[in-house]
């Protein structure tokens, strides 16, 4: 006989329906977001912490002197995040953006004469980094030769570095030149046209011949030995003197005075930091927009005089006699 199938019994019903299906499965802490990677090309990361120049950077790569989280890099293309990868040059860590002795720098230096523009001489002769002592290394952004003055950008912001040398974008530097004898008009204009120089250093480096830029010339001072203002927007390896050689006269002095909206208001050797107004127009310039310049001191036109009147005599309560009439003839 079979047996009666047992009832089960009533199973309580869930306070709330929701809860009725319970998982199993273990809930994983959730993780928190990958950080985004802004990646550039190694080279412009060196040169933007101020090590040195975006040129010679891919120099320091191509030998095998730069290493990426303990990874020898050589290759051009290579890139990483400044901010995210631990970066050795020569094996000294750069430090983060905006960290460290490689915060941006920005000032002007009245480079005087019997100054070589650049880190060190093997000649043993003094260079401009010795009016920029301490931690926070900066570099010239172009040159003036030995026995040129002036104005001198020095900066580690090795990308504006990079926009204000390219000729391309025809950031101006204006120059007072001194001319040994009075160049001829016809030989002024072949400069402000273009004229070919030679591309070495000296007379005996046979690199070829390039044609220069178009120059703005104007005499801002006659004499036997007259004063010009030139104004070029690229920076040959001695171009002036190499341009006025080839019309035949000698320059005995050279004086930055512009470059683009810096306008020189040191006293030989003497230093400062730029305003953050001027970074910024230097900026605007380095891409292509002009700004306004500062006032130079020295070259400005004088302001028209003005007419000076006397001041009339005070009147006196004395009468001056009328003027006889003449009896008709």
């Amino acid at each position: 006989m079979a047996e009666p199938k047992r009832k089960r019994p009533p199973q309580p019903s869930p306070a709330n329906p929701a809860e009725e299906e319970i998982s199993i499965e273990t809930e994983e802490s959730p993780q928190p977001p990958k950080p985004i990677r802004h990646e550039e090309r190694l080279q412009k990361i060196i040169a933007a912490a101020g090590v040195t120049s975006r040129r010679k950077a891919e120099e320091l790569i191509t030998e095998g002197r730069v290493q990426v989280n303990g990874q020898t890099v050589i290759e051009l293309g290579a890139k990483a995040d400044a901010a995210q990868d631990h970066i050795r040059v020569d094996g000294k860590l750069l430090a983060k953006p905006g960290q460290g002795p490689n915060r941006l720098r920005y000032a002007m230096l009245n480079k005087p004469k019997g100054y070589i523009t650049s880190a060190s001489d093997p000649e043993g002769r003094p260079t401009v980094m010795e009016f920029f002592p301490g931690a926070t290394r900066v570099f010239p952004v172009g040159r003036l030769d030995y026995q040129s003055e002036g104005l001198l950008l020095m900066t580690n912001d090795g990308e504006l570095a990079n926009l204000l040398t390219r000729a391309a974008n025809k950031v101006q530097k204006v120059y007072l030149v001194k001319i040994s004898g009075k160049p001829t008009e016809e030989a002024l204009n072949q400069l402000r046209a273009g004229i070919m120089i030679d591309k070495g250093r000296t007379k005996e480096e046979k690199l070829g011949r390039v044609l220069t830029q178009p120059a703005q010339i104007r005499r801002v001072r006659d004499a036997e030995n007259p004063w010009y203002e030139v104004t070029l927007t690229e920076g040959r390896n001695r171009e002036i003197r190499k341009m006025f050689e080839e019309v035949g006269h000698f320059v005995e002095k050279i004086r930055r005075v512009e470059y683009g909206p810096l306008v020189l208001d040191l006293k030989p050797g003497e230093v400062r930091e730029l305003t953050p107004e001027e970074v910024l127009a230097l900026q605007r310039a380095a891409r292509g927009i002009r700004t306004a310049t500062k006032t130079r001191p020295g070259l400005n036109p004088a302001p028209p005089r003005r007419k000076t009147f006397k001041p009339r005599p005070p009147a006196t309560s004395v009468a001056r006699p009328k003027p006889r009439k003449r009896a008709a003839p």
